[in-house]
């Protein structure tokens, strides 16, 4: 074993981010675990491990609080068949609860009268708390053993309380009634609170399935089988049996498999995957070719030089996992506080009963019974349980409506802290398709038509990116025209003949070295548009150029209106490309962004990243691209453009479908609405517990002879979880 080692392990049993905070806290006592980041969104463990670190004693230590570290290698689809089942088994209990508390809530609120009522709800009850709720005792029981506890030791106890007092009085009903008490039950607050919570569950794991999709995409971009030339034969071999120096060959349309050097052939390669831009790239012998990259046409040889986890694509991998496990879910503040709240409400229900037991009135410890049963159902976190779900569906479902996909509630608390926006460029604030700006021919031509079909004729034949664009540009108005003897000139252009004419396309420095010379009307259009940052080519004829061509990735049409609205939010906006200097400077200038940064590699995006962060920045980041998914995956907001890349999509938290920025500005918008809701939310749940409890104990019985029947504790719990569900559907 090596001093330092991280190491990712699979963990099963978690059901909440209360769960994911229980291991963590578990590993990091562990002997030999310098660092632990529990991710409940892929139910991982990364860990960083020391000499002294036994794995075994570690699996066993997580086993002991009800959990389990798979360390052994599995395979991913057996892991993921085994959280899908899972989440099946949750989301069949939550259907069932459902279906058992709808009558049992039904009865117990409006038909109490009805023959054998109390006894048909015990009936649905009972299966509803220790078959389809049984997860919340079980977590319950650990966190006990543990010294802890959190929602469900709050929910197992209220529900266990409530379920048992009420059986009690289902079938011991004359115990109270002789004493002259009513024996009320409260069947329909244990059940309802059940299935509620179960609910939440369930909505909160089925939008995290799927959250490995983006690492399962990226692995995908890396063939499984490879060409390997081995003196002069071509061998098929396993990707990841490759060693460093070996040569392998690349046809077109095929993946390149690892990161290596070109020793033979030539090509364009995309390399939108890295870079973000749309525009193949020229290889020829001695560049550097990366894993996950296309080759678009040529055979290409190129030595290893990088294999396994050594590739450029391993690290973004792995980059992309340790960001999304350094991530751990924000404990929330309801689970803060009921750590505090279970353990007081439970003392204070102790005390009630004591105070009652020893005031030495007439049926005094019945009365500290009531007093204790109503203290943990008026304290029952339904209104507590409530006030955030609540809220962040209405909050999603309202994003929805709008083409605004939020995947957890977390975006939604943290959209409201953003202070600075990172922008992509290629697909983001621009359209990510290369098109004609405009095309200027010389004065002197007098039959414009005629060139024209012969420049489209030119480029339907080029392989070139660039020539996509012009061929687009002119097919609907030309026709094309027949040419002889065409020739692709290796990176620099092509050319053709036409009875005894000569035409060529390209670069202008091979253009000129041909003797082809330039004239007077093309520089101001050639300065202007390479001011703007656009991409120029010139068109020949003969010894003259009589043509040029401004290509450019327009602006999407409100980038510009969009980017403004932010900067009066008061957000600081910054601009990352992986395209050159010029181009990236003309574009900032001309939307009004200050901060901006040109050539920048994946690694540079997630770096700038970290460095805000550093300065105490709540970074946005909105991207659309495989290059993106690092910065994204870095961010405190990710957010990914809907027409993107599948795996920006699924590393983002937030996905804007119409790939429209100005929906940014309405995202930020519903999360401060959202936020502030939640917060009111928990104020009410938190002031009715304030003054309920206090009143369930009996504190005003000494001055004005009042008690509060635990019946109308029950109704008080309704109303409050009333309020808050109302309160959050005015933000639909």
């Amino acid at each position: 074993m090596s001093n330092n080692r991280k190491k990712e392990w699979p963990v099963t049993g978690m059901s909440c981010a209360a769960c994911a905070s229980s291991v963590e806290r578990t590993l990091k006592k562990q002997n030999g675990v310098q660092a632990a980041s529990v991710n409940f969104a892929s139910h991982s463990a990364l860990l960083q491990l020391d000499k002294e670190a036994d794995p075994y004693a570690i699996q066993k230590a997580i086993r002991a609080t009800g959990y389990d570290l798979i360390i052994d290698e599995v395979e991913a689809s057996e892991l993921e068949e085994n959280q899908y089942k899972a989440y099946q088994k949750l989301r069949r209990n939550t259907i069932a609860a459902g279906i058992l508390a709808t009558p049992v809530f039904v009865i117990g609120m409006f038909l109490m009268n009805i023959p054998y009522a109390n006894l048909i709800m015990w009936v649905l009850t009972t299966p509803v708390l220790f078959i389809f709720g049984q997860q919340f005792f079980v977590n319950a029981a650990r966190q006990a053993k543990h010294g802890q506890a959190n929602m469900d030791s709050l929910v197992a106890i209220s529900t266990g309380v409530a379920y048992f007092y009420s059986t009690f009085t289902t079938f011991f009903p004359e115990w109270l009634t002789q004493r002259g008490m009513e024996a009320h039950v409260y069947f329909e607050a244990a059940s309802v609170i059940i299935f509620f919570i179960l609910l939440g569950r369930m909505l909160e794991s089925g939008a995290k399935a799927g959250t490995g999709e983006a690492l399962k995409k990226l692995m995908g971009l890396q063939p499984d089988d490879v060409i390997v030339l081995e003196n002069g034969e071509e061998k098929l071999k396993k990707t990841k049996k490759v060693s460093k120096g070996e040569t392998i060959m690349v046809k077109p349309g095929q993946k390149v498999p690892l990161d290596g050097k070109i020793i033979a052939g030539h090509s364009f390669i995309n390399e939108s995957m890295l870079t973000g831009e749309p525009i193949p790239v020229e290889k020829q012998i001695d560049d550097k070719v990366f894993a996950g990259t296309i080759n678009q046409n040529g055979n290409i040889q190129f030595q290893v030089e990088q294999a396994g986890d050594a590739t450029l694509l391993a690290q973004i991998i792995q980059k992309i996992k340790e960001a999304q496990g350094s991530k751990a879910p924000v404990q929330k503040l309801v689970d803060k506080i009921t750590a505090i709240f279970v353990p007081v409400v439970i003392s204070l229900g102790i005390l009630a009963f004591l105070v009652w037991g020893i005031s030495g009135i007439a049926d005094a410890w019945l009365h500290g019974m009531l007093a204790f049963v109503t203290v943990l159902v008026i304290a029952c976190p339904c209104a507590l349980g409530l006030a955030t779900p609540t809220a962040i569906m209405a909050g999603i479902g309202k994003g929805a409506s709008l083409g605004i996909l939020i995947k957890d509630a977390e975006s939604l608390e943290t959209g409201h802290k953003v202070d600075t926006i990172i922008l992509d460029k290629t697909g983001t604030i621009t359209s990510g398709n290369p098109s004609v700006e405009e095309i200027l021919l010389a004065p002197e031509i007098g039959n414009k038509e005629i060139e024209m079909d012969i420049l489209l004729t030119l480029e339907s034949q080029s392989e070139h990116p660039l020539a996509e664009a012009v061929v687009e540009h002119l097919k609907p108005n030309f026709k094309g025209t027949k040419l002889t003897d065409f020739q692709s000139h290796t990176s620099n252009g092509v050319s053709a003949d036409l009875v005894n004419d000569h035409y060529a396309i390209g670069k202008k420095d091979w253009l000129i070295a041909q003797g082809i010379r330039e004239d007077n009307w093309m520089k101001d259009f050639e300065t202007h548009h390479l001011d703007q940052g656009h991409i120029v080519i010139y068109f020949a004829k003969n010894k003259t150029i009589i043509g040029i061509i401004a290509i450019t990735d327009a602006l999407k049409n409100n980038s510009q209106t969009a980017i403004q609205e932010l900067k009066r939010m008061g957000l600081e906006i910054h601009m990352l490309t992986g395209d050159q200097e010029k181009t990236a400077e003309a574009l900032a200038r001309k939307v009004g962004i200050q901060h901006y940064r040109s050539a920048m590699l994946p690694s540079d995006k997630a770096d700038y990243i970290k460095e805000l962060q550093s300065r105490g920045k709540t970074v946005a980041m909105i991207g659309d691209g495989i290059n993106d998914s690092e910065a994204l995956a870095l961010a405190d907001l990710s957010i990914a453009m809907g027409k993107g890349t599948d795996i920006a999509m699924d590393v983002a938290k937030v996905t804007l479908i119409h790939s429209d920025l100005a929906q940014v500005h309405e995202m930020l918008k519903l999360t401060k609405k959202t936020v502030k809701t939640i917060r009111q939310n928990l104020f009410w749940a938190f002031i009715y517990n304030l003054i309920g409890i206090p009143l369930a104990a009996g504190v005003l019985y000494p001055a004005f002879g009042f008690l509060l029947n635990p019946m109308i504790a029950g109704a008080a719990m309704a109303l409050s979880s009333i309020s808050v569900v109302g309160n959050s559907l005015r933000l639909k």
